[in-house]
This record gives structure tokens, sequence and C-alpha cells, in this order.
């Protein structure tokens, strides 16, 4: 998706356009449960607010400073760089394409002095819990080799009731009595469905 722009080249921003779109950028960096693990558990050393609000500033100069048109690839190629480079981590999440698409879509509508979106967000608090969400969702996908790729986001009732189903049936994956003649037991959870 490239974003073009209105106008001979795009023109730059007018300053209340600027200002917004900046706090546009700020908005969406709070929003971005990857950007926000990374910032909380340091992965770019002590100084990862800082490294976050750095993000943040270049891109919002490389709007600023450039010409146009915008080109999505460009963006997401920078962010995913800045990335690596700052945490040393890869957000594999799908995150990064998504984040550069809206700051893409908010750029083109602070050209037109259309600033709904940012209100929207202006107005609307982050999930304070999407940190600890998203944490929990990477702890079950650390503890569990045989998930099915087809539920990504399991909720935490959904991740109890599949633990439960895979005690009840048998699975393959799990040893039946080894060559010592032990067998694991399943959890009381399990029992009483029969």
């Amino acid at each position: 998706m490239s974003a073009s722009t209105s106008g001979g080249g795009g023109g730059p921003l007018s300053p209340q356009a600027a200002a917004e779109f900046e706090e546009g950028i700020g908005l969406v960096f709070g929003r971005w449960t990857a950007l926000q693990m990374a910032v909380e558990n340091e992965w770019g050393g002590r100084d990862s607010r800082a490294k976050a609000d750095q993000l943040a500033a270049s891109i919002f100069s490389w709007f600023a400073n450039s010409k146009g048109p915008f080109n999505y690839e460009d963006l997401e190629d920078m962010m995913f760089d800045s990335i690596s480079d700052s945490f040393n981590a890869d957000f594999e999440d799908g995150s990064v394409g998504e984040v550069a698409k809206h700051l893409l879509k908010m750029h083109e509508e602070c050209l037109q002095s259309n600033f709904s979106s940012i209100e929207k967000l202006r107005n609307t608090r982050p999930q304070g819990n999407a940190v600890s969400q998203s944490r929990q969702i990477a702890n079950e996908d650390d503890n569990s080799s045989s998930d099915d790729d087809d539920e990504p986001s399991m909720g935490e009732d959904e991740a109890a009731r599949s633990e439960d189903m895979a005690v009840d049936e048998p699975n393959p994956s799990r040893p039946t009595p080894d060559a010592d003649g032990w067998t694991t037991v399943p959890p009381r959870r399990g029992r009483g469905r029969n």
C-alpha cells in the first residue's frame, strides 16, 4: 500500500497538522503492545523508553523531511531496522506493518486537516492490561508444544478448557507407561467428565 499525497509532491504539514500528527504517533505507539512490552521489559536496556521515543521522533522526522509520495515498504523497513537496532528484537507478529499502514493513513488525513482518527485515539484509553495479556499468551505458547496454530490468541478461559480437553482425550505425544512401568497421572480437574 503506497500512500499518495495531495498536490505537487505532497507539501509539508501545516504547523497544526504537524503537531496533531506528532501526537498521533505517540498515541499509536502507546497502544502498540509489542513495543510497550519491549519498553516495559527493557529489551533495549535501561533507556528503552528513550529508544521508543526516539523511534517516534525518527518516524515523525521521516515524514516531515521527505517530499513524498510516502512508500509503505520504506516506512516498514525503517521501523524494522530501528526496532532491531534499538531493542535487539524482531517483532514478527505483523504489528510493524499494521502500525506503518496506520501511520501512513494518519499522515494522509493530516495533510487534509482531518484529525478524526487522532481524536478517536485521544478519546479512547489504551487497554491497561494489553501488555500482561500478551505476556500470558506468549507464556502459553512457550509452555505448550502442540498448540493448534488456528487459534493464536486464546483467552485465559479458552486455554484452560483446551488443557482440560487435552487431558480427557488420548494424546499420542503424552507418554503412557514408560520403560520402568511408570505412567504420568493427569490433573484432577480432568476427572468426572465421562
